[in-house]
């Protein structure tokens, strides 16, 4: 089936703000099951900013927000590591890893990049389509 430009960018759109939505979810429900909810900042700070796009939706902007602090949470820094320590600091080690944002991320933005890569691809076979049909 051919779909015109506007039926993909259409597509595009509605992918990407159900992607958006569908990130800060995932990040919030990862939040809460590794127990990273103590005061509730981190849970609360977690937002969609924007989605910017062209009018055909070729090029997408996303930003989302949250605390610096959460990507410490990430990898199990804070206070009991000093910046440059040699490794051990003779303090016992009380936080540990809470991989709420990155793993889930990464792979998320490749699947966008898939679904783009697809989409675009439909959208050009139609104009050539259309193109060979004139």
């Amino acid at each position: 089936m051919v779909t015109t430009e506007q039926d993909q960018a259409g597509i595009r759109r509605a992918y990407v703000e159900g992607w958006n939505r569908t990130m800060i979810e995932i990040w919030k429900e990862r939040i809460v099951l590794l127990g990273a909810i103590e005061t509730g900042a981190l849970y609360n700070s977690v937002m969609e900013v924007e989605v910017k796009a062209d009018d055909r939706v070729s090029s997408v902007t996303l930003r989302q927000s949250f605390l610096e602090y959460g990507l410490y949470v990430d990898r199990g820094t804070g206070r009991e590591f000093a910046r440059g320590n040699p490794g051990d600091i003779g303090r016992p080690v009380v936080r540990r890893a809470k991989p709420w944002f990155s793993r889930k991320y990464w792979s998320s933005v490749h699947r966008l990049k898939e679904f783009f890569t697809d989409s675009l691809g439909k959208e050009f076979c139609g104009v050539i389509s259309r193109i060979m049909e004139s």
